[in-house]
């Protein structure tokens, strides 16, 4: 329960967040705003889909995660890890051929990573787990 909450209240900390970066802040129009916005969405879609599923589990008296969302989560992070080894070898090829700056690639391997994660999540729950 504590979990499913605190993804709530995080889930809508970064979407005010969000909102007043849109609202207040200078925002230039540039390539990389327009796809920060998208990822964020995305990742934090992810976490309020997964806390509102964690409640009604709860609510309806069953265990917020079972046997077979633990397992479609493990299946998904293994995947992803040795995904985002490849996403990271290639921002450190990246690196070298253009020029942005160091935290900007660091932030776009992190955000990578999340994106990678939860195609994951989404192809192991679609297509289920093979061989398992």
């Amino acid at each position: 329960m504590k979990k499913a909450v605190m993804g709530l209240v995080i889930g809508a900390v970064v979407l005010v967040g969000l909102a007043l970066w849109v609202f207040k802040g200078r925002i230039a129009g540039n390539a990389q705003e327009v796809v920060t916005a998208p990822i964020v969405l995305l990742v934090v879609g992810f976490a309020v889909y997964l806390s509102i599923s964690r409640l009604r589990s709860r609510r309806r008296g069953e265990p917020g995660e079972d046997e077979l969302s633990k397992s479609v989560m493990t299946r998904a992070s293994s995947l992803a890890y040795y995904i985002s080894i490849y996403l990271w070898l290639f921002v450190g090829y990246i690196s070298d051929k253009t020029m942005l700056e160091t935290h900007s690639l660091v932030g776009a391997g992190i955000a990578g990573m999340a994106v990678v994660f939860v195609l994951c999540w989404l192809g192991v729950k679609l297509f289920g787990m093979k061989n398992e």
